[in-house]
């Protein structure tokens, strides 16, 4: 039985590895801003949220995930990059996204797996940006301020919109498709 939970753990970490992995090269590209909010956290904080059984690794591997691929960016593309004011939005964001999974997709359908990243993106724009919103003096305190803010992200949030479909639908349908292939995947278990 504990074998059984320790190959899930291990399979569900390496998809979400590979899909971070990607993130971490963006930076390295000669057109970094084709790249900027294309990003699979949306996704890894769904999938966390749906696979993992274990309520505080859902939530703990996303945010290590986004921490340290924060650290990294900031290292290549400098802090003010990965951490600028309100910054912690972003993370209290992913969380949401988290919860999102765990709420949306008692069962993976496309249908659930779509409709959670809808979901999902919808929250990441209202807090992320409000964080924008409170953190700079770019838009006036006001709702109008705030409702400006969310408009200019709108060209942001439709990458990671499309990253989060996209990488979604990669991540569950191959671990899906595994799961078919290696039943022990599928054993429930407390720790993943």
């Amino acid at each position: 039985m504990e074998r059984k939970s320790t190959t899930k753990t291990v399979v569900l970490l390496l998809f979400i590895a590979f899909v971070i992995g990607l993130r971490m090269i963006a930076p390295l590209s000669s057109d970094f801003a084709l790249f900027a909010n294309f990003s699979g956290i949306g996704a890894v904080a769904i999938f966390s949220g749906t696979y993992f059984k274990n309520r505080f690794a859902g939530y703990l591997l996303p945010m290590l995930v986004l921490l340290l691929s924060d650290l990294s960016l900031g290292m290549i593309m400098g802090t003010s990059y990965a951490f600028y004011k309100g910054w912690y939005f972003t993370y209290i964001a992913l969380a949401l996204m988290v919860l999102v999974g765990q709420l949306m997709i008692k069962k993976v359908t496309i249908s659930n797996v779509f409709a959670a990243s809808l979901a999902a993106v919808f929250v990441h724009w209202i807090v992320s940006d409000f964080g924008m919103w409170i953190g700079f003096d770019t838009y006036p305190k006001t709702l109008a301020g705030f409702g400006t803010c969310l408009i200019a992200a709108i060209p942001f949030e439709l990458k990671f919109l499309y990253s989060t479909l996209v990488y979604s639908a990669l991540m569950f349908a191959a671990f899906e498709a595994l799961k078919a292939k290696f039943p022990s995947l599928a054993y429930k278990t407390s720790v993943a």
